[in-house]
C-alpha cells in the first residue's frame, strides 16, 4: 500500500460552507430582528447605516458605502473619480473580472501593468511604465492578504496628480507602515464575498476621506438620487448598488468578529510558514518590511527546477491528502481573457477599446514577464479563521510529504 494513504486524513475547514466559516448566534438574531421588522430595504433599516459608521470607525476614515458586491465597490469607487471616454485607468495584470469590467463600463480602457513574480503585486516601476498623459487613475490590488508597496506607488501618483484606488477585497486590517490597506489611496474598496475576511456572501464597501469624491459614491449606489437633498433629483445616470438590510445585518455581526478572524488567520498562518521554513523547492509569500499580511490564502512559490511539474505537480500531489489547492491561481493573466483579446463589449462596436491608443491594448507577452514567472510559480493554499493548530501540523505535514514525493532526483 502506499505509504501515503496510510496517514490519517485530517477535513480542513472550508470557507465555502459552515466549517470555515464564523456565522453564529449574532448572525442569526440580527436577521432574525431584520425579517421581524420587515423593513429589507438600507434606505429606511437601521443596520446599513450601523454597518457604514462603524466600518469607517474602524478603519479612521471619514466615510464607508455599502454596496452589494466587491464588483459593485470598484464600480462605485471609478465612477467617483468620472473618467471621460477613452481616458485609462491603470490595473493589475492578475486580478478578477469584477474589478476590471467597472472600467469598461465608465468608458474608460483598462491599461495592465506588470507585476513582482515574487508577490503578484503591482509596482511602482511597473506603473511607470505604462503611465500616460491620458492616465485617469491607478487601481491597485492587494493580493491574497498582503499589500502593495504604498510608499513608492503614492509617491509616484501624488508627483502625477493621479488618484489612487486600492482594490482590498482580499485585505481587510492588512496595514502598511501603521495605515490600513484601503485607506492610504483616495478610495478604498473591499468585497464580503464568501470566501473573504469577513462575508455575506455577496457584498461590498467604499471608503474615504474625500468629501467631493464620497458624495458621488454614496450617489451612484442609489441610482443619483439625492437623498435628504432640498430638491433631489436622478442628477447624472448610476445604477442601483445598495445592499439589502439582511447584507447589512450579517455584516454587522461579521465586523464585530472581525479582528478575531484576522488574528486568528496570521496566528496560523505564522505557524504554517515556521513549519515550512526549511523545506527545499518551496517559499512562502512574505509581506514587505512595514507591512502585515491577513491571509486571504496561503501562497506558495514553488520552484520546478526541484519539484517535478512545480505547482501543477505538488498540487497533484496533495490531492493525496484532500488538500485542495490551486496552482497558477488564475491560470491565465487578465490581458489574455476573451473579453479584453477580442474587445467583446458592447454590441459590436468594441467600445471603449475603438478610443484606445496602440500602446494601452499591446497585450504582448514581452511586457508581462513578471506577471508569467508569477502565475507559473505561485500555489494557493486555504486558509481561514477556523484553522486550528492540528490543522496546521497535518497541512505542513502534507506539504512535507507532497514535496518529497515530486522532488526532482
Amino acid at each position: 500500500m502506499n505509504p501515503q494513504l496510510e496517514k490519517e486524513i485530517v477535513k480542513l475547514p472550508s470557507d465555502q460552507d459552515i466549517s470555515g466559516r464564523t456565522f453564529g448566534a449574532e448572525e442569526l438574531a440580527a436577521v432574525t430582528e431584520v425579517l421581524q421588522s420587515g423593513v429589507l430595504i438600507t434606505t429606511k433599516g437601521k443596520y446599513g447605516k450601523l454597518l457604514e459608521k462603524e466600518f469607517a470607525e474602524k478603519l479612521g476614515v471619514k466615510y464607508a458605502y455599502a454596496c452589494n458586491s466587491g464588483s459593485a465597490a470598484v464600480h462605485v469607487a471609478i465612477a467617483a473619480i468620472n473618467p471621460n471616454p477613452g481616458d485609462e485607468i491603470i490595473t493589475t495584470s492578475i486580478t478578477d473580472m469584477g474589478a476590471l469590467t467597472p472600467i469598461i463600463f465608465q468608458g474608460a480602457i483598462p491599461v495592465f501593468a506588470d507585476v513582482d513574480p515574487k508577490t503578484l503585486n503591482v509596482t511602482a516601476e511597473a506603473i511607470e511604465k505604462v503611465l500616460s498623459e491620458k492616465t485617469k487613475a491607478i487601481i491597485v490590488t492587494h493580493l491574497f492578504g498582503n499589500p502593495c508597496e504604498m510608499e513608492a506607488i503614492m509617491k509616484l501618483a501624488d508627483e502625477r496628480g493621479i488618484p489612487v484606488i486600492e482594490d482590498t477585497a482580499q485585505s481587510f486590517l492588512a496595514t502598511c507602515d501603521g495605515k490600513y490597506a484601503g485607506t492610504i489611496g483616495k478610495i478604498g474598496a473591499f468585497s464580503f464575498q464568501q470566501g473573504k475576511q469577513m462575508t455575506t456572501g455577496e457584498g461590498g464597501i467604499v471608503v474615504t476621506n474625500d468629501d467631493a469624491l464620497a458624495r458621488r459614491m454614496y450617489l451612484f449606489i442609489n441610482k443619483a438620487w439625492g437623498y435628504g437633498d432640498a430638491n433631489p433629483d436622478h442628477y447624472f445616470a448610476s445604477l442601483n448598488y445598495r445592499m439589502t438590510e439582511l447584507q447589512a445585518a450579517v455584516a454587522y455581526a461579521q465586523l464585530k468578529k472581525l479582528d478575531h478572524s484576522v488574528a486568528q488567520r496570521q496566528k496560523m498562518a505564522g505557524l504554517l510558514d515556521e513549519k515550512l521554513k526549511d523545506i527545499e523547492g518551496i517559499e512562502s509569500y512574505k509581506p514587505a518590511q512595514g507591512s502585515t499580511m491577513t491571509y486571504w490564502k496561503f501562497c506558495l512559490r514553488v520552484d520546478d527546477q526541484l519539484i517535478e511539474d512545480g505547482a501543477v505537480g505538488l498540487a497533484k500531489a496533495l490531492k493525496t491528502y484532500d488538500v485542495a489547492s490551486a496552482p497558477r491561481y488564475v491560470v491565465k493573466p487578465a490581458y489574455k481573457c476573451q473579453v479584453f483579446q477580442e474587445q467583446n463589449t458592447f454590441g459590436d462596436s468594441h467600445y471603449p477599446f475603438n478610443l484606445a491608443r496602440p500602446e494601452a491594448v499591446d497585450y504582448d507577452d514581452a511586457n508581462f514577464q513578471g506577471t508569467l514567472k508569477g502565475l507559473h510559480d505561485v500555489l494557493v493554499l486555504p486558509i481561514n479563521e477556523c484553522y486550528e493548530e492540528h490543522h496546521i501540523y497535518f497541512l505542513a505535514d502534507s506539504i512535507r510529504e507532497a514535496v518529497e514525493a515530486t522532488k526532482i532526483k
